[in-house]
């Protein structure tokens, strides 16, 4: 007993020794506590719609510094309770906490480490902390596996980290390692520390929580991803209840309070329940210089020109349309672009399904489809351009072309029909393909590739004589951008849904967008005849599902060859709105034209966006009577297409090819 009593001192002296100096010497190189609250190595974006709120945010969000005295206490008990309810009372370690742990992973048979760790709030910090050893971006390993590294759990990472808590409790008071906690950890949705958490889902600061709130961000501790309120609401309520029974147990709330906590469970925030703007957003962040927005290590804000109620205009329309007027199970897609006149996009719905939900493939700006009769507009705005006249006439009769390389090509109509002389107006209302083609090699191919171009569609387009018929691809946003064109007046668009970028704090921008119209494409006269003619497509043309009762509006419908693709766009005096409607794989639709669901889609959008606002009138031009086109003289050309000696040749011959 003398022997095992002198080994046994020497070693425990020896192990008090080298502890209490491996906690000195952590003591000592223990930074102040100022700066661990933000312990983020990216920084955040947050986006603001056009009246300045909240509506996403990507990045890391970090809501600024809070500490113990400025949280609601409610937060603060939630904590203990659920976490560490001897926190005041042990030195950073607790042997209650892991005694009790171990007993609980061997009996439901785990080993003694798997599952319940029993650290304490300070050793929850410390591995917040990575021990000290803070995350180099230049070194070897990711963010993502410097984090993963350092919530390994081995027996000596666990006595390195009792280790560590116990030198916290030396240098910090347990107040400062209780604020340094609330700040550093993650709570899921990009938010690190429980004043972004409070203001991401409850669009409040964390002084403010009800018990109700305080409990479900307490909940989120054990499992952040998957008990986030934006993930499942009604689960991450749940997760609360427990908590509100612990902190009764606990006597932290009176029976009355948890009572009233469970009667009146917390509510999303607008922002967070919407989740608006997915779409939308990933597409705006593509906009800026990626070191301000995907790689930011700056906390950025981006003013958009991004509105939240046309947002939820087409997705309660996009639902509507497909829990009335579609078949139960069906798997078709379908995308809604809404944008202004001089190309500011207010919305943008990427597919069914794709509410809010961040990264994945969005139709309205990364599908390239067939565009169909949605790409004769253009066609007749060249025209239009050279100076025909939305009443002049064409033969829609049997034609054929002899094309090079492809031998003879023969447009038929899509009720295989020929109805003789009609005005261009009738031929774009009807959607007649012969017209089309005639007009299309009457104006030059080159001319309507230019004028497309122009416009803004800078996807390649085939020059052949299907070019008339939308055989070219191109994406939902060019399409709705183009027509934005021609609803200004003439001029080109490029889209655009950031306003101004500039650092959180900063009250002078670093990018600013004020505008997205570019240069004259068509005149304007020739774009008011095109809007006319369009008007005549929804009045009485393929577009009629999408009229607007006491409204004027125009658009044009699109169907690609075996239905693949059905488009309907379209435009009032104050926005314009574009839909795609398809299946992924390229499935033909079953029954299905631009003119059919589509149509009914954008006119629910329509419908739900316009809702006080007064009606004004379309800024459109009716046109001269009828006359021969062979015997008119024409206006100037622009310029790139010739000059009067080219017209004046070309006009000599347009009777072989146009009648009365």
């Amino acid at each position: 007993m003398r022997l095992v009593w002198g080994i046994g001192w020497r070693v425990t002296a020896l192990t008090v020794l080298l502890l209490g100096g491996a906690v000195l010497y952590y003591a000592a190189t223990l930074p102040p506590v100022g700066s661990l609250l933000d312990g983020r190595a990216r920084g955040s974006v947050t986006l603001l719609d056009r009246n300045g709120q909240i509506f996403a945010w990507r990045g890391e969000q970090f809501g600024g510094q809070i500490t113990t005295e400025n949280v609601s206490p409610y937060l603060k008990d939630a904590l203990l309770a659920t976490e560490d309810k001897r926190f005041y009372w042990h030195p950073g370690v607790d042997p209650i906490g892991i005694a009790s742990a171990v007993r609980i992973n061997l009996r439901e048979g785990r080993g003694p480490l798997q599952g319940h760790g029993g650290s304490t709030i300070t050793q929850q910090t410390a591995k917040l902390l990575c021990l000290g050893n803070e995350f180099d971006p230049t070194g070897s390993l990711s963010e993502a596996e410097y984090e993963a590294d350092c919530r390994r759990t081995t027996l000596i990472r666990k006595a390195k980290e009792a280790v560590y808590a116990m030198a916290m409790e030396l240098r910090y008071s347990k107040e400062e390692i209780l604020t340094i906690y609330m700040n550093r950890v993650f709570l899921g949705a990009g938010s690190r520390g429980f004043e972004a958490a409070a203001q991401r889902y409850f669009g409040r600061s964390a002084n403010e929580l009800l018990p109700a709130e305080a409990a479900m961000l307490a909940g989120l501790l054990v499992a952040p991803t998957r008990y986030a309120p934006t993930a499942n609401l009604q689960r991450s309520r749940d997760r609360a209840n427990l908590i509100i029974g612990l902190m009764e147990e606990q006597g932290r709330l009176t029976t009355d309070e948890a009572s009233f906590a469970r009667a009146n469970p917390a509510e999303l925030s607008e922002a967070a329940e919407a989740r608006a703007g997915g779409d939308f957003a990933d597409w705006v962040m593509d906009l800026g210089p990626g070191f301000l927005t995907e790689e930011t290590t700056e906390d950025v804000v981006i003013r958009t020109t991004f509105d939240q109620d046309i947002q939820t205009s087409a997705e309660e329309a996009l639902q509507w349309v497909f829990d009335n007027k579609v078949r139960e199970g069906s798997e078709a897609q379908a995308a809604i672009v809404v944008m202004s006149a001089d190309g500011a996009v207010r919305a943008m719905v990427g597919g069914r399904k794709f509410k809010g939900v961040a990264g994945q493939f969005n139709r309205a700006i990364q599908a390239k489809r067939q565009t169909g009769s949605a790409f004769k507009p253009f066609v007749y705005s060249a025209a239009l351009d050279l100076g025909f006249s939305p009443n002049d006439m064409v033969r829609d009769e049997p034609y054929c072309l002899d094309v090079p390389g492809s031998g003879e090509y023969c447009p038929k109509n899509f009720d295989r029909k020929f109805l003789g002389p009609i005005t261009l107006a009738d031929a774009l209302a009807g959607s007649r393909n012969v017209p089309a083609v005639k007009v299309l090699e009457r104006v030059g191919r080159e001319a309507v590739v230019n004028i497309a171009n122009d416009f803004g569609i800078e996807s390649d387009l085939a020059v052949g004589p299907a070019l008339a018929l939308g055989t070219s691809e191109s994406t939902l946003l060019e399409m709705t951008g183009a027509y934005a064109g021609i609803l200004n007046g003439g001029s080109s668009v490029e889209p655009y849904g950031l306003v101004e970028l500039r650092l959180k704090g900063d009250n002078s921008p670093l990018l600013v967008q004020e505008g997205g119209i570019g240069e004259r494409v068509i005149t304007e006269s020739a774009a008011r005849q095109l809007i006319y003619m369009m008007s005549e497509v929804v009045q009485r043309g393929t577009g009629t599902r999408a009229r607007l009762d006491g409204r004027p509006a125009a658009g044009k419908s699109g169907t690609t060859q075996a239905a693949r693709d059905a488009w309907f766009i379209g435009f009032t005096a104050d926005y314009v709105a574009g839909v795609w409607m398809g299946y992924d794989d390229n499935t033909p639709l079953t029954g299905v034209t631009g003119g059919g669901l589509p149509a009914e889609i954008w006119k629910q959008t329509m419908l739900r966006l316009h809702e006080g606002l007064p009606v004004r009138a379309l800024p459109m031009e009716i046109p001269a009577p009828k006359r021969q086109v062979a015997t008119e003289r024409r206006s100037q050309p622009r310029s790139n297409q010739g000059d009067n000696i080219v017209e004046r040749v070309i006009l000599d011959v347009l009777g072989e090819i146009f009648g009365n």
